[in-house]
């Protein structure tokens, strides 16, 4: 998993952890009861060393009876209280932050799949599922153990410092110049050990990268005899780790060294100049005790600020990039229960001077002012070559985009007047790349109309031909797909997908070269169920194979981005040096 980048914390970075909070405030009683129960356990824990040196005052007193015994009880309550507060703190904590954060996680995925088409051909995926998943992680880590770690430091640091100038203001003063730069010193030189060990990772994951890419393209490797060539390259690398681990390796004996001399050394300079104190009656045995365990309180808690100072920052950056999704704006879209009567398409389109570029390329024109009128219940086809618009015409008939320029209206009415889950929820696109999600075929099936039942389901894939298939399969429409449907045939995802349409039982189809990379007899298959489908709906077919279309009541020829030649068939193998007429030599031979 990717870190989140360090960012510097800003007044703006400040500003958008503090919107983290709007999910934690359904549970601020218990957030603040958190809070009470992790203020008593770090008083606590500051009370410990006072008793315990308490403890060694009344042994140096000759107090054996009930003076020390009072004492023990004493640790034992405050023991008791200290644990009692800490399993409180962590249950309260851990209930509030799963809480809040299943909130957050709710919100950003409702938030992603509302925003627009344009917005994810812009993203990747990986990026966007890491927003749910590691800087949500992040998040939960930070609200859960970071903040509560960094302000019970602040609180022992501070009584603890107090403590310590109660009991020797002079003592105090030598242990603050000598024992907190030592942690924190310990702390980044730990840190810096551990960049070398991930570096030594990092050279691991690349040399089991070679051998992965070498067993899994051995037949490669032989055929070019490169086996030799091969045995350099992982050669190389393990040289190169070893090398790695070798200066790690002394990095972490001085490290050790450090530790030994530098640490201990400090805690030892304290002792020797709290025994000289003793000496001079300045300070008693016990208290002495109680204060080297308050100065390594104290000096461990100040070196750990910095590694939680640098885990806040990485919380700052994840809430920056989660938060910044929140700033797209989203599609106006709601649940649909029912379509009102004025909004239920007749199947009618109008295209007026459309004109349209992708934001990635404003200066190329996809489309160039496209004027098409579409009768209901009509096929038309749409032709031309790669890259003419064909399918860009498409997502704009489903408002996947809108146009730079003209009007596109439904019945008249422009599409920007119709609810836009409406529109779609008439439309269905069965494109040439299926999708089909990795659950079970009836899953699949479903997906076109949620509360179907499974009568409906059985109809919808006896029109589509799926059942010719799915008949052979052992669990029939509960089989698994796999995943993006690899069970499948090209052909049989291809029904799957004709049989969804059948059941959301659209008002105009389009389809997008739906047969184009089948062989011939899934073809015959599956342009018998599109066949069916089309019947008594608007049908638009973005066609390769002409043969497909030969029927269609209209067949529009776009190159270019623009309408080069429509007409039917007949009409178009007329045209002298038509670009129809063209593409029919090329492909039939006439």
């Amino acid at each position: 998993m990717a870190e989140s980048p360090k960012k510097k914390i800003t007044r703006e970075g400040l500003r958008n952890s503090l919107k983290l909070y709007s999910y934690i405030r359904p549970f601020l009683g218990e957030y603040l009861l958190g809070m009470f129960f992790l203020l008593g356990s770090s008083l606590a824990s500051l009370a410990f060393p006072k008793l315990l040196g308490d403890l060694v005052n009344s042994g140096n007193e000759g107090s054996l009876g009930q003076t020390i015994n009072q004492t023990a009880m004493w640790l034992g309550i405050l023991l008791l209280v200290q644990s009692v507060f800490s399993y409180f703190r962590v249950i309260l904590f851990v209930n509030v932050t799963e809480k809040s954060l299943a909130s957050l996680r709710r919100s950003t995925y409702d938030h992603l799949i509302k925003l627009p088409i344009r917005f994810f051909e812009q993203r990747r995926v990986g990026e966007l599922n890491s927003r749910i998943s590691a800087d949500v992680t992040l998040l939960q880590e930070t609200l859960t153990t970071t903040l509560a770690e960094f302000i019970r430091q602040i609180i022992i640091i501070i009584g603890g410092t107090i403590l310590l100038a109660l009991t020797s203001v002079k003592l105090t003063l030598f242990m603050l110049a000598i024992l907190p730069p030592m942690m924190i010193l310990a702390r980044v030189f730990g840190r810096f050990i551990r960049k070398y060990s991930k570096d030594v990772q990092k050279q691991v994951a690349e040399s089991n990268t070679v051998v992965e890419e070498t067993l899994q393209g051995i037949q490669s490797v032989k055929a070019y005899t490169n086996e030799y060539v091969e045995m350099k390259r992982y050669e190389k690398k393990t040289i190169e780790i070893a090398a790695l681990g070798m200066k790690s390796g002394k990095y972490r004996g001085a490290f050790s060294s450090f530790i030994i001399f530098g640490i201990f050394g400090a805690i030892s300079a304290v002792v020797w100049q709290g025994s000289r104190l003793m000496a001079l009656g300045e300070l008693a045995s016990g208290d002495l005790f109680s204060f080297v365990i308050y100065s390594v309180f104290v000096g461990g808690n100040i070196g750990g600020l910095a590694t939680l100072f640098t885990n806040i920052q990485k919380f700052i950056g994840a809430t920056e990039d989660l938060f910044e999704l929140f700033d797209e704006e989203e599609e106006d879209l709601y649940e649909i229960e029912d379509i009102q009567q004025e909004f239920q398409l007749k199947g009618s389109i109008q295209l007026k001077d459309l004109s349209f570029s992708y934001p990635s390329r404003q200066n190329e024109k996809v489309l160039q002012n496209i004027s098409l009128d579409i009768a209901p219940n009509k096929l038309i086809a749409f032709v031309g070559s790669s890259g003419a618009g064909k399918s860009t015409l498409a997502s704009l008939l489903l408002m996947l985009h809108y146009p730079n320029k003209g009007d596109l209206f439904y019945d008249g009415t422009d599409c920007h007047d119709i609810p836009l889950s409406v529109l779609r929820s008439q439309i269905s696109l069965v494109p040439q790349d299926i999708f089909l999600f990795g659950g079970t075929i009836k899953e699949n099936i479903a997906y076109g109309k949620p509360s179907a039942t499974e009568e409906e389901i059985l109809e919808a894939a006896q029109q589509a031909n799926a059942m010719e298939f799915i008949n052979r399969f052992p669990d029939k429409l509960d089989t698994l797909v796999g995943e993006r449907g690899t069970q499948l045939s090209g052909g049989q995802r291809q029904r799957i997908a004709i049989a969804r349409a059948v059941l959301k039982d659209p008002r105009i189809l389009i389809l997008d070269e739906a047969t184009s990379s089948l062989d011939s007899e899934s073809e015959k298959w599956v342009q018998d169920a599109l066949e069916k489908l089309m019947v008594g709906r608007t049908s638009i077919v973005i066609a390769h194979r002409l043969s497909t279309i030969r029927k269609a009541d209209n067949i529009v020829v776009i190159d270019q981005g623009k309408i080069a030649e429509q007409g039917t068939h007949n009409h178009l193998l007329k045209i002298r040096d038509g670009i129809y007429k063209n593409l029919s030599k090329l492909q039939f031979g006439i």
